[in-house]
């Protein structure tokens, strides 16, 4: 057990060590790529550069979920994925050979795994490097491999050219939501460390006292000046924002948009009231004060896309020849656009990474294949082709985005987006078809005395006062006490933990009788018994006025509507390309060449037939079972795979 989680401890640095930036994202699971030497069975030749079958196993090993997938289109898909990373890795590689690394930078790095992961011991480093089929020698070669990718891509990073205004202009543009200042009050505070004298204080705040002039007298924090939560310049407190407060006052604070105090707000062992004298919602930089953070964000796309571009080169003119049949994949193209086609890989490859189809294929295997064939890929190949129609219609429209061709649709829509306005009345009707959101539910903690005899409870509910324990109390006068604790009245979504008559009379009826520190139901029937409810910290719901929530629904409106109008503006960009969406075709076609490649099954022959191979003809000839021999025929070595 020890043994197998130090095997994946390496293939994870592995994986951390290949690439950097964006061509990390581009070869995922790449630990698993490499392979253990030169020694193994010949699978497939990349650029004429040999792969084992036993470095495509170590990378299907990378993937328990899939890697029990044996047939089925999921299993085809599995493997075409599988073939895709690895030559991909190996274009890396190949592509990466003119960087020099010297033997000190791969000691360096070995080291560092080494020390990372307690295996500064010889022996037990040697061991380590058993258990994943490698040698030291080996695992320094790859380590040198790469450096020496990492060192590309940071050489092709460095090249591209840096934001311009224009490029820094849009992108501000674009993403205002990026350059938002935090929302802010103007406010005092009072914090005490008794709840009844800040109970008190609230009372006469409520009763019109002067905030701030209670806060120089009581307030344990900031009444050199009274209370002010900023320093306080020309008169007035300046503007904080939510981290300048405890988080559960910070929430309760800032829900004032309209200003107003808060409620007696315990944290941190203290007690809280907090006056908003004004509130000052978030608002978009200047591009003056933005522009050094959009330029930085400009610069971050035009590498990775740099990167992309890069490889996609790689890949155009791959030469992958197939030298064990049982490797031959089929990888045709699956959608056109603009002049460009799209390989099915590119399908599988985000179908593989989609963890929850991971979690899919855990629990349904290859049944799996019929949701993913029916409702993801389409969604892929759509987004692909969008991607891949980017850069096209960005050049044709003389647009300044950046980035790569999932930023750049993402751009798009954005600009198709960018006059988007939320009305007072897209506000209001959210607000009434989204109620519910902005509702706070009614809570109480409750204990119930329960008696057989309805005058006893009717009698405890009149004479005791609060005085002393309700349990015991209860009890003594004949009644079952059951704590039920923090309750909420049911709904028809939800079932409550009261019984209904008890809920009405706690949560409903208007007769709480107050005691102590909390009040007393009316004596209501439940079956055979008579309740009497004991109800402290009673909330009552409540729902948060429109002009309390206007920013809030302004945002969540405004978003909805850029995504929607984006979306369109994006799709119709794309259709003036007239692509073509070959998915379908592509789909029935590896379901009629798995079909015939997966082995066949003899039919068991009738009773009273014999169990012969074949079955009878019409005429009384025995005929060959379908498929011949039950096996696929074998595919001609040598046969080309292309990307």
């Amino acid at each position: 057990m020890k043994n197998k989680k130090v095997v994946n401890v390496l293939l994870g640095v592995l994986a951390l060590l290949l690439v950097v930036g964006m061509a990390y994202q581009f070869t995922p699971n790449v630990g698993s790529l490499f392979r253990g030497g030169q020694q193994g069975t010949p699978a497939l030749k990349v650029n004429g550069q040999t792969v084992t079958t036993q470095d495509l196993e170590a990378l299907r090993r990378g993937f328990p979920a899939l890697a029990g997938l044996e047939s089925g289109t999921l299993a085809d898909d599995f493997k075409t994925f599988l073939v895709a990373q690895k030559a991909r890795q190996v274009l890396l590689t190949q592509a990466a050979q003119d960087i020099n690394v010297s033997r000190a930078d791969v000691n360096a790095e070995v080291q560092k795994v080494r020390e990372a992961n307690n295996l500064t011991d010889n022996k037990a480093w040697t061991d380590a490097l058993q258990g994943a089929g490698l040698t030291d020698a080996a695992f320094r070669q790859q380590t040198r491999e790469q450096l020496a990718v990492n060192r590309k891509v940071e050489e092709i990073q460095k090249a591209a050219k840096p934001a311009t205004d224009a490029e820094a202009q849009l992108y501000y543009e674009l993403h205002p939501q990026s350059f938002q200042t935090d929302a802010r009050i103007v406010g005092r505070e009072i914090v005490v460390n008794d709840q009844a004298k800040a109970e008190a204080l609230l009372k006469r705040i409520q009763g019109g006292a002067d905030f701030a002039q209670l806060a120089s007298q009581n307030s344990t924090e900031f009444k050199d000046r009274g209370g002010a939560l900023g320093p306080v310049e020309n008169g007035s407190p300046r503007p904080v924002a939510q981290v300048a407060l405890p988080s559960d006052v910070g929430t309760a604070a800032f829900a004032l948009t309209q200003g107003g105090v808060t409620n007696v707000i315990p944290s941190g062992g203290k007690f809280y009231i907090v006056k908003v004298e004004k509130y000052l919602p978030p608002q978009t930089k200047p591009f003056a004060d933005a522009k050094a953070d959009a330029v930085t964000a400009v610069n971050e796309q035009k590498k990775n896309a740099a990167v992309e571009q890069w490889l996609t080169g790689l890949e155009q003119n791959v030469k992958i020849e197939v030298l064990d049949p049982k490797w031959k994949t089929v990888n045709p193209t699956v959608a056109s656009v603009a002049g460009q086609n799209i390989p099915y890989s590119d399908v599988v490859t985000q179908v593989v990474q989609n963890q929850q189809v991971v979690s899919l294929v855990g629990q349904m295997g290859d049944q799996a294949g019929q949701l993913i064939n029916g409702i993801l890929k389409p969604q892929i190949v759509e987004q692909l082709i969008q991607g891949y129609a980017a850069p096209t219609i960005v050049k044709q429209k003389n647009l300044a985005l950046t980035g790569v061709r999932q930023e750049l649709a993402a751009g798009l829509a954005a600009y198709g987006a960018r006059n988007v306005q939320v009305t007072d009345a897209d506000i209001q009707k959210y607000y009434l078809q989204n109620g519910k959101q902005f509702q706070t539910p009614a809570s109480a903690t409750v204990s119930e005395a329960s008696f057989a005899d309805r005058n006893k409870a009717l009698t405890f509910r009149q004479n005791w006062n609060g005085q002393g324990d309700f349990t015991t109390a209860a009890t003594q006068a004949g009644g079952t006490v059951s704590e039920r604790g923090e309750v909420r009245p049911s709904t028809p979504d939800t079932p409550g933990t009261l019984e209904q008559p008890v809920e009405a009379a706690v949560f409903t009826a208007k007769t709480l009788r107050p005691v102590g520190e909390g009040s007393l139901s009316d004596v209501v029937k439940v079956g055979n018994r008579y309740v009497v409810a004991y109800v402290t910290d009673l909330k009552r719901a409540s729902v948060q006025p429109l002009a309390a929530v206007r920013d809030q629904i302004r945002q969540q409106v405004l978003t909805q509507k850029r995504q929607e109008v984006g979306q369109t503006y994006l799709a119709q960009q794309v259709a003036a390309l007239k692509p073509v969406n070959n998915l379908q075709k592509v789909l029935a076609a590896q379901q009629q060449r798995v079909a015939a490649e997966t082995p066949k099954t003899p039919t068991p022959p009738a009773s009273g037939e014999q169990g012969n191979a074949g079955t009878s003809g019409k005429n009384g000839t025995a005929t060959e079972p379908a498929g011949g021999n039950g096996k696929a025929a074998p595919a001609t070595p040598g046969g080309t795979t292309n990307r």
